[in-house]
């Protein structure tokens, strides 16, 4: 065959592309092993680095907390030369800000993290949540590790938020240490944004990315939250669900009412929402409000095809967490987190325990959690779940009703809505997108579950109205408890972790 010029040209690119990549992937594989080293020879520095920041109360609604978790988080940034910088959001939790230049670079990431975490009732807990507790796989208390000491993969860190989500701040800067040790800087520039509100629904986050849309500006934003899949293979996940909160009181008596001498007249508010509630699902757990799923954006075949890769877990977490039938009408979990959902995260009326009463109680409420998934809007998702209400034969408020208003109605209940925003889902098959995939897989050496949607929901739908792409690179155990009582961190994936960010940081 007779090559024209323009065709020799066309090969002697692919030549010489091509082999600097080949060098640099061989490159990279020797720095991770310098990486590994680098990590398993100061594990008790790094250890003592993340015990000091989960030492410092951060619940969002504590103001001075999260004023102290942002100067330490910015102290640590500046001690690895990143330029920082604590920037106000309007609602008294900032966010900390960082860039790191790499020279010659072409290629901008930004990194998400978030500092905060939420409220933790010590009395539930086996260690003071603010203490840092490590545990070996036996679940004994054990002492932090001396320099130099051995850690071991299945010890555990037992602490609010060492899972959710101050470990990944801490492995993202160890991963730069682990670089720096060998007299290398990552191959991308570097912003990072760790946000002080997420666990309260990050309600001034989106103003901030707007007023501060040219300092963000990136090719790619990686979340640096949320668990690796249950199988413990490692992951990167393309979208993450929206959310809604949203409260609802039912109302009885104007005060609460002795059982024997009210009973069967009073009507009892607790039953009555427990019956509105029950309307709102069926016995396979499928949401019966209206138009529920009507916006869901369908899945891909190229996401399709991913969720038929990921590993079934669904016997085994049957099996972990007790559970005889699930609900989804015998569907896979990754598929059913592809569809928005109705949770009722909490109920109250009266009292229970050793403080029940014989009382016929004044109110009962519901805390609702809606998760949304891509097509969904909040708004409208609101708005159907009202006209449900609306259609059960109550007469709906937004406020307190007065006793007047009480009076004239058979069914009264005030339904608020607490915020939310929007899901948001990457195109699985972004060039940069998959840059970041063959990253983490090179570490792991396992095969990558890839997930169009995490379960989990993150503020992303405010970086998406700017056009960045996004995807989520998990470093934690998915047993962690975050949001519970005893949360924690196993250390092998958080070691793992550092690795991980160290391969991204290299960037082919």
């Amino acid at each position: 065959m007779r090559l024209t010029k323009a065709k020799l040209s066309l090969l002697l690119l692919l030549l010489t592309s091509f082999i600097p990549r080949a060098a640099r992937v061989e490159d990279a594989a020797e720095a991770l092993a310098r990486v590994r080293a680098y990590r398993q020879a100061h594990a008790a520095e790094i250890l003592q680095e993340l015990t000091a920041l989960l030492r410092l109360p951060n619940v969002a609604a504590n103001l001075d907390d999260i004023g102290r978790n942002a100067e330490h988080i910015k102290t640590l940034l500046e001690r690895r030369g990143i330029r920082a910088e604590i920037l106000p959001t309007g609602g008294g939790r900032p966010v900390v800000y960082g860039e790191l230049a790499a020279p010659g670079a072409t290629t901008t990431l930004l990194f998400y993290c978030h500092y905060d975490g939420q409220p933790a009732d010590p009395s539930a807990w086996r260690s003071p949540p603010f203490e840092p507790t490590l545990r070996d796989a036996a679940g004994h208390t054990i002492p932090l590790p001396p320099p130099d000491a051995p850690v071991e993969d299945d010890w555990r860190l037992y602490a609010r938020s060492a899972s959710d989500d101050k470990s990944p701040i801490v492995a993202l800067l160890a991963a730069l240490d682990a670089l720096r040790a060998q007299n290398r800087a990552p191959r991308v520039n570097l912003k990072f944004l760790f946000d002080g509100e997420e666990e309260a629904g990050s309600p001034h986050l989106r103003d901030f990315v707007q007023r501060e849309k040219d300092r963000l500006r990136a090719d790619l934003l990686i979340v640096a939250d949320g668990p690796v899949h249950q199988s413990g293979r490692p992951t990167v996940f393309y979208g993450t669900r929206g959310i809604m909160t949203v409260t609802l009181t039912a109302y009885g008596p104007a005060e609460s009412l002795h059982s024997g001498h009210y009973g069967n007249w009073a009507p009892n508010p607790a039953f009555r929402l427990a019956a509105l509630l029950a309307t709102m699902k069926d016995a396979t757990g499928r949401v019966l409000i209206p138009g529920f799923y009507d916006d869901v954006v369908p899945l891909g075949a190229r996401e399709r095809a991913a969720l038929a890769a990921v590993p079934p877990i669904e016997e085994g977490l049957q099996d972990k967490f007790g559970i005889g039938t699930p609900e989804g009408a015998g569907r896979r979990l990754e598929e059913l987190i592809n569809l928005p959902s109705l949770n009722i995260r909490g109920l109250r009326s009266a009292w229970v325990g050793a403080e029940a009463r014989t009382l016929v109680p004044a109110t009962a409420t519901a805390e609702l959690d809606l998760r949304l998934v891509k097509g969904n809007d909040h708004e409208r998702q609101f708005g159907k779940l009202v006209a449900f209400i609306r259609a059960q034969g109550w007469t709906i408020f937004d406020r307190e009703p007065s006793l007047a208003e009480r009076r004239r109605h058979a069914r009264v209940i005030r339904v608020v809505k607490n915020g939310g925003y929007n899901a948001v889902r990457t195109p699985m098959d972004l060039p940069l997108a998959a840059q970041v995939s063959r990253a983490v897989e090179r570490v792991a050496g396992a095969e990558l579950v890839e997930l169009p949607t995490l379960g989990g929901s993150g503020p992303l739908h405010y970086f998406d109205e700017l056009g960045l792409p996004s995807l989520g690179v998990p470093i934690v155990n998915f047993d962690n408890n975050q949001h519970g009582p005893n949360e924690n961190l196993r250390l092998g994936h958080f070691f793992q972790g550092i690795d991980v960010f160290a391969s991204i940081f290299l960037w082919e």
